[in-house]
Parts: C-alpha cells; structure tokens; sequence
C-alpha cells in the first residue's frame, strides 16, 4: 500500500484583495458626480408676471403715470425701439438703438435716473420706472435675456414681458 499515490494537499493561497485602487476610483467617482451635481442645477432668474386681465385692453385700465412707462421693442437684427409713456400720444421719444457698445445699457440708467428725479418732485420716490419689453416674433431669445439682465444690473424691480402690439406698434416695427 506504499506504492499508492499520496493525496496531496494544496496551499491555500493568500486571501487577502489589496483595495487602494478600488478606493482611489471610488473617491474618484464620488468627485466626478458631485462636480456634475452642482454643474447641472439650473441658473434662473426669478421673475414674476400680473396675471392678465381679460377686461382691460389697454394700458388705460390702471392707474399709471404714463411718464413712468418706459417700452422696449426688441426686432430682428438685434435692433431696439424704445420710448416712453405711451405711444399713440407721444411719439417724439421714439428712440432706436442696436445691441452694441452697451447703448441700451446707458439708455436704460437714463430713463431710470429721469424718472426717480420725477417721482421724488412729485413726492412719491419710491415709485420708479415700470419697463415693458416687447419681443417681436422676428427678435430672437438672446436678446430677450439681455434685455432681463439689463434690468436686474439696473435693478428695476418693476417690469413685464408683453406679446401684445397696438397698431402704431406694429407699423413701426412694419416700417423699420
């Protein structure tokens, strides 16, 4: 019985798993989805509109200055219409003015100082300039947010987008 084979025993071998890289590429991951967390929350600008009323057609159903308005007509071309108070009364305000050198910028700091000055000789300095922008179907988006940017740099509080044209609106966009 000498001769018969010998079970032979194996090693064990060492069970022990190194996990330095596991850790490194979990740390890893941990960064990469913590940077992609905080890169993908949105960046919005709050803004708050009235709600429209059905019965009023006009801007003549409030009870506002027409020297406090001041429109913003955006159309294509980045070119701007601005005037103020309405425009079926006044038009010598007319002004045009195109998305450069920081113009509308300058125009929107002038209209506000005006019409603080205004309101604070009338006794009244907390009431400041109300800005209505109006985007033509033919302005594009981008100038839409410059133009909401350039009211919270010029932190005008008061202000509304509006897609309804009076007819003097509509040809002077027509015309240009």
């Amino acid at each position: 019985m000498k001769n018969l084979p010998q079970k032979v025993r194996s090693r064990k071998l060492n069970s022990k798993v190194d996990l330095t890289a596991m850790v490194s590429v979990s740390f890893l991951l941990i960064i990469f989805f913590m940077v992609v967390g905080e890169l993908s929350k949105p960046k919005i600008m709050d803004l708050s509109l009235p709600d429209k009323d059905p019965g009023c057609k006009n801007f003549s159903c409030g009870h506002i200055k027409g020297s406090r308005l001041y429109t913003i007509l955006l159309d294509k071309d980045d070119k701007i219409i601005t005037y103020s108070g309405i425009l079926e009364y006044d038009i010598s305000t007319l002004k045009k003015i195109k998305f450069e050198n920081n113009a509308i910028r300058r125009e929107v700091f002038r209209k506000k100082k005006e019409v603080s000055e205004y309101m604070t000789s009338l006794g009244k300095p907390k009431s400041g300039v109300i800005v209505i922008i109006k985007p033509s179907k033919k302005s594009n988006f981008k100038n839409l947010v410059d133009i909401l940017d350039e009211m919270a740099v010029a932190k005008i509080d008061t202000y509304a987008i509006v897609n309804d044209f009076s007819p003097e609106e509509s040809k002077l966009l027509a015309s240009n």
